[in-house]
This record gives structure tokens, C-alpha cells and sequence, in this order.
């Protein structure tokens, strides 16, 4: 499927409105040189790891997005941890790869990373809030760019799953369903929903492996919150099972999105597998002459 523009522009643009109005409305613990230290970080990370991995030229966007992306839940008080999570976050990307893809959503890694080996980094949904208006906000943008990503299945899969859940836990607590409405308009919740969970280079590359596996990262989820007790659920869900994805991919193959042509292409079959699903491969036909 071609899109107009490539998808990132759209991404780093909502990402940086969220930014300032974090910083300017709700007061974010976040100053503009720690801002300017995290983005200048990530970029010279990415430039260096693709100089080091041969790649033939700079492309700023998708470390733009990591940095801000950073920017917006990364928490410290240490200038040097901040800038070694931007590098970590760059530098699993290019490190921990499997059949062409991302092993780990970068930013998700990278926090998650830091957390285990430090101790000294954590996120604070709390800065959020729960304002109504913040979270349209955040559902508008979001929504703009999972589109435009081909990716709007595993966010909506994501959230269904995850609202499920939580009613249900409310329902045999007997808690008023009050609660769990709260517990959704967090803006930290929307954003790993729209920004996190749906990024094309670490999702299953066919339509029913990303429901599934928006499914299992919300159930683990809510494990992690409600069995463990322990804080941010949904970041440790998505890195215990973003190794799955490759799993999934072999069986129930599809589409590789691919950020450069703006276009799903094939991904490669695995053994005793001729094609891809059907209804992935009907909206990319015919896009030019194929080989025999």
C-alpha cells in the first residue's frame, strides 16, 4: 500500500507537539537541555552505528522519533544515564536484529535496559494526568499516525484486549466502573498504545499475528500491574515478548512493512510455505513487474 508521505514525518511531528505541551501545560520534569542532550544523543548514535554498519547515507527520523520518544517518559536525574539510554535505545537496533527486523521496539528496550541495570531510571506515568482533553489529544495524533503506518489493527487490538481486563477486574472486585475508565485515559496508556506498541519494525507482519500478539502483550500486562505489583506492566510485557514476534512471523506469515518504499513487500517465506495470506497480499497488487 503506498502512502503520500512517509509515515515517520507524521509520528515525529505528534511526538514533538506532545512534548511541548507536556513541558508548557502539565509541567513535565523535563528541561529543554535535557531535551536538546537526549535528541543530540540518539542522532549521533545513529549516525555512528550506520557508519559503522556500513549503511550508504544518514536518515534522522527514525532516531528522532526514539529521542523524543525518550524525551517524553525517560526519567533521571543523572546526565549520564540519560545520554547511555539513548544509546542503548539506538544501538539495539542495530544490534539485536532477527530476519531483518528489530528484535525490541528501541525506546522500549532501552528504558526497560536501564531500569534492570541502574536503578537510577524510571518512568513516571503519573506526569500525565488523566485530563480528557490530553487524552483526545493523544488518541487524534495517534490515531493519525497508525494509520498512515498500516498499523492502526494492533493499537485497536491492543486497547480492546487491555479495556477488557480491566472491566473484568473490576467487575470481580466489585469495583465501580469508575475505576477502570480512569485507569484508561492515562496518557502514558495511549501513548505506548499508539506510539509503542504499533511501531511496523517490531509487530508481526501479518494482520492476525498482530491481534495475537496485541492480546498476549496486554494480558501480560495486566499480570505484571495486578499479579506482580509492579509498576509499568506494559513496558515489561512488551520486552519479555517482543522475542515472539519472530515466532508468530514464521507461523502466521505475512507483509514486511517496509519504511523506505512506504510499502508492505513480502516477507520471506518459511519452509513449506509458498505465499503469503491472501488479504495481506491483495492490496499490494500489482505494484510492478515481479520476477518469474
Amino acid at each position: 500500500m503506498r502512502t503520500r508521505f512517509d509515515p515517520r514525518a507524521y509520528q515525529i511531528a505528534a511526538l514533538a507537539g506532545l512534548l511541548a505541551y507536556g513541558m508548557a501545560g502539565l509541567a513535565f520534569d523535563v528541561s529543554i537541555g535535557r531535551v536538546a542532550l537526549l535528541l543530540a544523543t540518539a542522532l549521533a548514535t545513529q549516525y555512528l552505528a550506520g557508519r559503522l554498519a556500513g549503511l550508504s547515507g544518514f536518515d534522522p527520523r527514525s532516531a528522532l522519533i526514539s529521542g523524543l520518544s525518550l524525551c517524553l517518559l525517560l526519567r533521571t536525574n543523572s546526565e549520564a544515564l540519560a545520554v547511555g539510554t539513548a544509546v542503548v535505545t539506538i544501538a539495539s537496533k542495530f544490534v539485536l536484529r532477527w530476519n531483518g527486523k528489530h528484535l525490541f521496539n528501541p525506546t522500549n528496550f532501552g528504558l526497560v535496559a536501564m531500569i534492570l541495570a541502574t536503578h537510577a531510571v524510571w518512568v513516571s506515568p503519573g506526569q500525565w494526568g488523566s485530563a480528557a482533553f490530553l487524552g483526545f489529544l493523544v488518541a487524534c495524533l495517534g490515531g493519525m499516525v497508525v494509520n498512515r503506518a498500516a498499523r492502526s489493527d494492533v493499537t485497536l487490538a491492543f486497547l480492546v484486549s487491555y479495556g477488557a481486563l480491566l472491566f473484568l477486574r473490576a467487575a470481580w472486585l466489585g469495583d465501580p466502573m469508575s475505576i477502570p475508565l480512569h485507569q484508561l485515559q492515562g496518557g502514558a496508556l495511549l501513548i505506548f498504545a499508539f506510539f509503542m506498541i504499533s511501531d511496523p519494525k517490531t509487530t508481526p507482519d501479518s494482520r492476525a499475528g498482530r491481534v495475537l500478539f496485541a492480546i498476549l502483550v496486554a494480558a501480560g500486562g495486566a499480570y505484571v500491574q495486578f499479579r506482580l505489583y509492579r509498576p509499568n506492566g506494559l513496558l515489561w510485557s512488551l520486552a519479555v515478548l517482543s522475542p515472539a514476534v519472530a515466532l508468530i512471523d514464521r507461523l502466521l506469515p505475512g507483509c514486511r512493512y517496509d519504511w523506505a518504499g512506504r510499502a508492505r513487500i513480502p516477507a520471506p517465506p518459511r519452509k513449506g510455505v509458498t505465499h503469503a495470506p491472501v488479504l495481506d497480499l491483495l492490496p499490494q497488487l500489482p505494484l510492478g513487474p515481479t520476477r518469474g
